[in-house]
């Protein structure tokens, strides 16, 4: 019976450090989660500023929040699209966020593109845990410089090849060909789908 006893006062114990602990992690939460809300959000900005570099500010319309695509495996995806908008008031491009798994775990970057929707200005990326050194170095610019100028389509990835030819080619990082087809499943995935979805909701033309 000691050893009963000794082992319900033992369940109890942890089971209160638990509750006690899950309380702070909520107060925590809720003291904290404003603030990295916009950490997020600046961050966000900074990133659509640096590749629409003639918008003055980015808008979303309540008509391109909440996008659904259509998703591997029938799962749907969502994103946010922001339209950039320059001093005079005018579309000069669109921008939106775009997740998908890297080698390592989930990859979420920013694709910006024209105000027609047909041209890539490029992507940065937004979070990533790709291995250092490797993987990671999908933020380097040798790799990003590819899709600036690149076109609105299927892109296909090759293993030897011109970086410095802008088109549907792009070059995988030598070493890193997982996390390079990582960030172009996730431009193909996305950029096509958010095109159809902008084009029927007439904020593009079907040109």
């Amino acid at each position: 019976m000691s050893k009963i006893k000794f082992f319900m006062q033992q369940s109890w114990l942890l089971i209160l450090c638990a509750f006690c602990f899950g309380l702070l992690l909520a107060a925590a939460q809720a003291g904290l989660g404003p603030r990295i809300l916009r950490n997020e959000q600046m961050k966000l900005n900074a990133m659509m500023t640096s590749l629409v570099s003639d918008a003055n500010s980015f808008e979303l319309d309540p008509n391109m929040a909440g996008l659904e695509i259509p998703g591997k495996k029938g799962k749907p995806l969502s994103t946010d699209v922001y339209q950039a908008i320059d001093a005079e008031g005018t579309t000069t491009g669109f921008a939106f966020i775009a997740t998908g798994p890297g080698f390592a775990d989930k990859i979420k970057i920013v694709i910006a593109v024209d105000k027609t929707f047909t041209t890539f200005f490029g992507f940065k990326v937004l979070a990533s845990n790709e291995t250092p050194g490797f993987g990671d170095k999908i933020k380097d610019d040798f790799f990003g410089q590819q899709f600036h100028g690149a076109p609105v389509a299927r892109l296909e990835m090759v293993k030897v090849g011109d970086d410095t030819v802008i088109d549907a080619q792009i070059v995988a990082i030598s070493g890193a060909t997982v996390s390079s087809e990582a960030v172009l499943g996730i431009f193909n995935t996305f950029a096509r789908n958010v095109r159809d979805q902008l084009i029927a909701k007439g904020f593009i033309n079907n040109e």
